[in-house]
C-alpha cells in the first residue's frame, strides 16, 4: 500500500470514514489511465463541506474505480468571504481568470454585464470546472461559488451594505492617493473587488460605484491593465494587506 497521497480529487459525495465511493468514468480514467494508479494507492478527497480525507483505491477497471475512505486529514476551512465582480471576457482569458481567482482565495465569482461588456454569454459550468480543478491542485477545501451573470445596476440595487466595494478605477492610474495598498489596509469584513471590461466602466457606472456606501476607488499603478491582469494584481494586494496573507504576516 502506498500511504503517501500525492493527488487530490473533488467528489460530490458525503465523506466519512469507511465510505465506499464509485468515481465518475472521467475521474476513473484520470486515475487509472493518466496517473497510472492501481489498487492500494492513495489519494486525497474533498467535497467543499467535510474537510479533506485520505482514501485508498480499492478496485479499478477500464472505466471504473472504487475508493475506500479512510481518516480525516484536514478539517474544513472557512469559506473566504471575498467576491470578484468582473465583466466577462473572451474564452481563454475567462478560463484563466476563474482558475487564478480560485487560487487566490476568492469565495464568490460574480460575472457582471456592464455598458461596455463585449462578451455577454458565460459558460458557468465551465467556470465552475476550472475553479474545482484549481482547488484540487492548490489544497483548497472550499469551493468557489460561481454565480450566473447579472446586469450591473441590478447587482448594485441588491447590494448588501456590509460588503465593502473595492473599485479598480482606471481614471486613478498612478495617483498616489489611490494606491490600493493604502486604501484597503484597514478594511475588515466581507469585500468585493470590481474589475471592469476592456474600456473600463462607463462614466455612469463609475459614478454609481463611487456613490455606494463604503466604496473605495483604487489605482493599480501607472499602467492600464488588461482585465485578467488587473484581477490578479488586485487580489494579490488585497490578500497581502487585508486578507488571508495578512494573517500569516502578522503571525495570526
Amino acid at each position: 500500500m502506498n500511504t503517501r497521497a500525492r493527488h487530490r480529487l473533488f467528489v460530490p459525495d458525503d465523506l466519512n470514514s469507511g465510505a465506499a465511493l464509485s468515481l465518475s468514468p472521467e475521474q476513473a480514467h484520470y486515475l487509472v489511465n493518466v496517473l497510472r494508479l492501481t489498487s492500494g494507492d492513495t489519494v486525497l478527497l474533498f467535497n467543499g463541506r467535510d474537510g479533506e480525507w485520505q482514501a485508498e483505491i480499492a478496485e479499478t477497471g477500464r472505466k471504473r474505480a472504487v475508493l475506500s475512505v479512510g481518516a480525516l486529514s484536514r478539517e474544513q476551512d472557512n469559506q473566504p468571504d471575498l467576491m470578484l465582480a468582473f465583466a466577462p471576457i473572451k474564452k481563454a482569458r475567462i478560463d484563466y481568470l476563474a482558475e487564478k481567482a480560485a487560487e487566490l482565495g476568492v469565495g464568490i465569482l460574480q460575472p457582471v454585464i456592464t455598458n461596455y461588456t463585449q462578451v455577454t454569454r458565460v459558460n458557468s459550468h465551465r467556470l465552475k470546472a476550472n475553479t474545482i480543478e484549481a482547488a484540487e491542485q492548490t489544497g483548497r477545501t472550499t469551493l468557489v461559488d460561481v454565480r450566473e451573470p447579472v446586469p450591473f445596476n441590478r447587482l448594485l440595487d441588491e447590494w448588501p451594505g456590509m460588503r465593502h466595494i473595492i473599485f479598480c478605477d482606471e481614471s486613478c492610474a498612478g495617483l498616489p492617493g489611490y494606491a490600493i495598498t493604502e486604501r484597503v489596509a484597514e478594511l475588515k469584513g466581507p469585500a468585493a473587488i470590481f474589475i471592469g471590461p476592456e474600456g473600463g466602466f462607463s462614466p455612469a457606472e463609475r459614478d454609481r460605484l463611487l456613490g455606494m456606501p463604503g466604496a473605495v476607488a483604487v489605482s493599480l499603478g501607472p499602467n492600464v491593465l488588461r482585465a485578467d491582469t488587473a484581477m490578479v494584481a488586485a487580489l494579490a494586494v488585497w490578500q497581502a494587506v487585508a486578507g488571508e496573507w495578512k494573517g500569516i504576516q502578522d503571525g495570526a
